[in-house]
């Protein structure tokens, strides 16, 4: 995959629900991150293959919320049921919603963000954030150093 590819900062809404099982963790915020993530993201991935109703092995879904003094940050899978529970994990679901999405890299998601927030401020979108996360989706591949990444942002349209 080329880099101009990886990074193409296209933007999109698009709707969905998400069922996962994974872990998590809470910390201080913005002071204990990323480090709090790569923490969950690390012990989560050494024990993904316990969850069964797996729909990929090699992508990482990382939803999570902030209010900020506190973020929960999680590491998961995406599921077709969220039943047989491993040991220290969670399962949920996050339902329908509308998300704005853009694609980046892990090297670029910094500049994601900042593509997202500058498209919903244009549109005239908010950051939902009851009853929604954010999702950051990874797509593992140990065999290079830039992979690609998704990040959705659950919105909502401001009135006018």
């Amino acid at each position: 995959m080329n880099k101009l590819l990886l990074a193409s900062f296209e933007i999109e809404v698009v709707n969905r629900e998400y069922k996962f099982v994974g872990m998590y963790i809470t910390g201080n915020f913005p002071e204990s991150f990323p480090e709090v993530a790569v923490t969950v993201q690390r012990e989560f991935w050494e024990r993904r293959k316990e969850i069964k109703n797996s729909k990929d092995y090699e992508t990482l879904f990382s939803p999570g919320m902030c209010n900020g003094i506190l973020a929960t940050y999680f590491a998961c899978i995406e599921v077709t049921e969220v039943d047989n529970v491993p040991e220290g994990m969670i399962a949920f679901t996050l339902p329908d919603t509308e998300y704005v999405k853009v694609s980046c890299t892990n090297k670029t998601i910094g500049e994601g963000y900042n593509k997202l927030f500058d498209w919903m401020k244009q549109n005239r979108y908010e950051h939902k954030f009851y009853g929604a996360c954010q999702i950051e989706i990874f797509y593992i591949n140990d065999e290079v150093d830039e992979e690609p990444v998704e990040i959705l942002i659950p919105i909502s349209k401001l009135n006018d």
